[in-house]
């Protein structure tokens, strides 16, 4: 006879008690713990049960390698997405479980039912098994998106036992696609969709499946208000790669950003539009981000970045303007608000500026989001330009991380950055005074390089574009006092 055991599991973080509360100690959530019946222990075995109770069996001996081998690369299946195939690292693994998860709407399935068709067009088998949408909105979908020719075998069911009984009835397929890990349930967890015990359960069963068969199962998730993906956060250790489709609504651009990877590098990005026809793959992301600029307006710097191991340009714009509220305001999009307060605090401490009666507001242009200290070279400059109307060379790119003592850091891999700058157009790079932090000595290039080791220096190149002086600059926010 089963036995099974009731526990209290939080909904949001996955903590467990043995009793009710009405707030999580793990993350301090009000009303998320639930009874759950856990009867995991004493699975009916098979592909996707859980792991027998085995009471008093003895471990079993294996044996022990060395590092040193022969190791081979993974096979691989290469989508024909060349964006998607990068973020994943050269295509999809045979045997590997990727976690896709992204705001409703951003186009996650549109992103799978592309890939799906193009694997299918080449002769791969695709599975792709709905559990929110009927069979003929699927249809609909890829009717709109010109794919209903595309040989995908699709379904529309919730139910774990079911998806692998039917997985199982045939030669494995080569893809996989589970719309989303939400909506799925599994008999071995007596608790409703959705829920931690059952997403996590059914993850597991699919993940057994996947390094059972060689099938590359690929799962929707969906995000929370914060932007991290839903249920229990051992959900993206047990699968191989974690991607992250993220845009804006106010633009058609779309970002895939690998986060976990164990079968390549972390922190790539892939660059799509949206269009009527689905999504099209942007090859060349930095005129992208970079748009139609006007180089006599002042707040506007060029941050030369690394997305993984892609250059990528941006627009930085920054507004400085006054305030007559007692505390001003500070507005961010598309970097951390923290390294803002930051870089205003060394910019007032180490150079004389003062911001404490200007509202400043900071854009990435084209809904970009970027987590790179790098940039806080760029985000200074386009700062002092703001708040003394000098516009910034608009040939010029910047990088370089501020220290807290007013000091310009070197960052990685600036020869990458300065080869995808002369390669746009660019004339100038203002950088760190060393110019790289790995070593790595940066190779002849046609841009004119000027390097700064402090930020008042920064501040003193800008005054140099304009009739004033540094003295001048440091007035213009002592104006409206």
């Amino acid at each position: 006879m089963v036995k099974r055991s009731a526990r209290f599991v939080c909904q949001n973080c996955g903590a467990s008690t043995a009793r009710w509360a009405g707030r999580c100690d793990g993350c301090g959530e009000w009303n998320t713990i639930v009874e759950e019946v856990d009867g995991l222990a004493t699975g009916s075995g098979g592909v996707g049960a859980g792991p027998r109770a085995t009471s008093g069996r003895r471990g079993r001996v294996f044996p022990l390698v060395s590092l040193e081998g022969d190791a081979k690369e993974a096979p691989r299946i290469v989508s024909g997405m060349a964006e998607l195939d990068r973020v994943t690292g050269g295509g999809f693994v045979r045997g590997s479980a990727i976690l896709v998860g992204g705001d409703p709407g951003i186009g996650k399935s549109t992103l799978l039912i592309q890939a799906a068709a193009i694997l299918a067009k080449r002769g791969h088998s695709v599975v792709y098994v709905s559990g929110e949408e009927a069979i003929g909105q699927v249809r609909l979908r890829a009717e709109r998106l010109g794919l209903s020719g595309a040989p995908v075998k699709l379904a529309a069911e919730t139910s774990v036992e079911d998806i692998l009984a039917t997985l199982s009835a045939g030669p494995p397929p080569a893809l996989v696609v589970i719309d989303s890990i939400q909506t799925l349930w599994t008999e071995l967890a007596d608790s409703a969709p959705g829920t931690v015990t059952q997403v996590r359960t059914a993850v597991q069963a699919l993940i057994r499946y996947s390094k059972a068969t060689g099938a590359t199962v690929v799962l929707v998730g969906h995000v929370t208000k914060d932007g991290q993906i839903a249920g229990p956060r051992v959900v993206e250790h047990m699968v191989d790669a974690v991607l992250y489709f993220e845009g804006d609504g106010a633009h058609q651009y779309r970002l895939l950003r690998s986060v976990k990877n164990r079968f390549g590098a972390t922190d790539e990005i892939g660059v799509f539009e949206m269009t009527s026809l689905g999504l099209q793959e942007v090859s060349n992301p930095s005129e992208l981000f970079l748009g139609d600029r006007d180089g006599r307006s002042p707040g506007a710097a060029v941050f030369a970045g690394m997305e993984g191991s892609r250059p990528l340009l941006v627009e930085i714009q920054a507004l400085v303007a006054p305030t007559s509220l007692g505390t001003p305001r500070r507005s961010v999009v598309g970097w951390d608000g923290s390294r803002l307060s930051m870089i205003l605090a060394v910019l007032e401490a180490h150079c004389g500026l003062r911001f404490g009666q200007h509202d400043v507001y900071l854009n990435v242009a084209g809904g970009m989001r970027i987590q790179e200290p790098a940039a806080d070279l760029a985000v200074a400059a386009a700062l002092v330009s703001s708040l003394s109307g000098v516009p910034l060379a608009i040939d010029s790119v910047y990088f370089g991380e501020v220290g807290l003592s007013g000091a310009i850091r070197p960052v990685p891999r600036a020869d990458q950055r300065l080869k995808e700058a002369e390669r746009l157009g660019f004339r100038g790079a203002v950088l760190p005074a060393g110019g790289s932090s790995d070593g790595a000595s940066r190779t002849a290039c046609g841009l004119e390089l000027s390097e700064i080791d402090v930020l008042a220096g920064l501040v003193a190149r800008i005054a140099s574009r304009s009739d004033g002086t540094v003295k001048s600059i440091r007035e213009a926010g002592r104006r409206d006092r």
